[in-house]
């Protein structure tokens, strides 16, 4: 098997885990269904993951690095920090809408600890790239003084309140762009 064939079925196993850990749950979901979802042997399956436990690690790793991912991106083209914040947090909000399921599946059948080095590095990942932002407002004089790390703490707690929100109460999710001015009035330096 070639390295591009093996990259291509690991993409597909971790699609077609995706799809049976929301359908079936972390405890109901097994190798077997998740090998015959991805249409491959179970067999071929342990090739490439030891366990589900293993799988279900590396498939939130994979879905973290594509929040991380888009988020890079996004930023990369922006060099205003106003619409660098309206940015990391329209594409946190937007990619927890789109994947309600996999953060409901993670807060009420897994818990907070499954996975927790992932989930810290991942937190202090996106807690750096909000601070820099912040730091950056500040130099240039968009964004009051303020203790950027504890700032990104607030910022990036108040999105992890979104997706705990996602899980408890629909009604307590909030609207994107209030959010944002919400955020932006505390942060904006006023003459």
């Amino acid at each position: 098997m070639n390295k591009r064939s093996a990259e291509e079925t690991k993409k597909n196993i971790l699609e077609a885990a995706r799809i049976v850990f929301v359908e079936y749950g972390y405890a109901q979901a097994s190798m077997r269904i998740i090998a015959r979802e991805a249409g491959i042997s179970v067999g071929a399956l342990y090739l490439y993951f030891r366990n589900k436990e293993e799988l279900h690690l590396t498939f939130v790793q994979d879905w973290m690095k594509q929040l991380n991912d888009r988020t890079h991106e996004a930023l990369l083209n922006i060099d205003d920090p106003i619409e660098a914040i309206k940015a990391f947090i329209s594409i946190t909000i937007d990619f927890a809408r789109k994947n309600k399921e996999i953060i409901i599946l993670q807060r009420r059948e897994l818990g907070f600890l499954f996975g927790i080095d992932l989930k810290r590095e991942f937190s202090r990942e996106r807690r750096r790239l909000i601070a820099d932002i912040i730091r950056k407002g500040i130099k240039s004089g968009v964004f009051r003084e303020c203790d950027a790390d504890e700032t990104a703490k607030i910022i990036f707690n108040t999105l992890r309140g979104y997706g705990v929100s996602m899980v408890l109460n629909e009604e307590a999710l909030f609207a994107t762009e209030d959010y944002v001015k919400l955020l932006l009035n505390g942060l904006r330096a006023f003459p």
